[in-house]
């Protein structure tokens, strides 16, 4: 049997993300989100969801650019450490011990240390309540060549031991259970 519950956002796991954004390094600042995904295809785009009262709020909207950084189970103290304080009182990529570099096409920074940087130019901003969504178009991608699969050349994410959010906690993926098709594709 099912009960109801007051309507809230259900829709768990999420990658638990580093958001950079600036576009000096007086005002770099890095903010986790889980509220972020894939919106289009062609053009490549994406969004991500940020209260107006967070210290990253006006950078992303003065510059129109940040970038989604990937974190992994090794980054997850950072990662959570970076979505509970504020980037008006701390260096958070020195307190973390997280190096910036540079992105190809916004002036954001990436995190070297994440496995994947997807550099961002916002479209526009929706006010939707608590949060307001930067829908954004991806503009390019650093991968960390350490994931590539020597035998197929893919880029392996799984290998990086991506962290995800679920309902306030944090968890590895599970296991492997097929490629997208899998369930139609015909014996050979």
């Amino acid at each position: 049997m099912k009960i109801d519950w007051k309507p809230g956002t259900m829709i768990y796991p999420l990658p638990a993300v580093m958001i950079s954004c600036g576009n000096s390094p007086q005002n770099y600042n890095l903010l986790t989100v889980s509220w972020v995904g894939t919106v289009c295809t062609n053009p490549a785009m994406c969004y991500i969801s940020v209260r107006p009262e967070r210290h990253s709020y006006p950078i992303i909207k003065e510059t129109g650019e940040f970038v989604i950084n990937l974190t992994t189970a090794e980054l997850a103290r950072a990662t959570d450490w970076c979505g509970v304080r504020s980037g008006k009182d701390y260096d958070k990529a020195k307190e973390c011990n997280l190096t910036y570099g540079p992105s190809k096409m916004v002036k954001a920074p990436i995190i070297m240390e994440s496995p994947l940087s997807i550099e961002c130019k916002v479209k526009e901003v929706i006010p939707l309540g608590t949060h307001d969504m930067f829908l954004a178009e991806v503009v390019n991608v650093q991968a960390d060549d350490k994931y590539l699969n020597p035998e197929t050349g893919e880029w392996d994410l799984s290998a990086a031991d991506p962290l995800i959010y679920a309902h306030g906690k944090y968890f590895h993926l599970g296991e492997f259970i097929g490629r997208f098709g899998w369930s139609v594709k015909k014996k050979q």
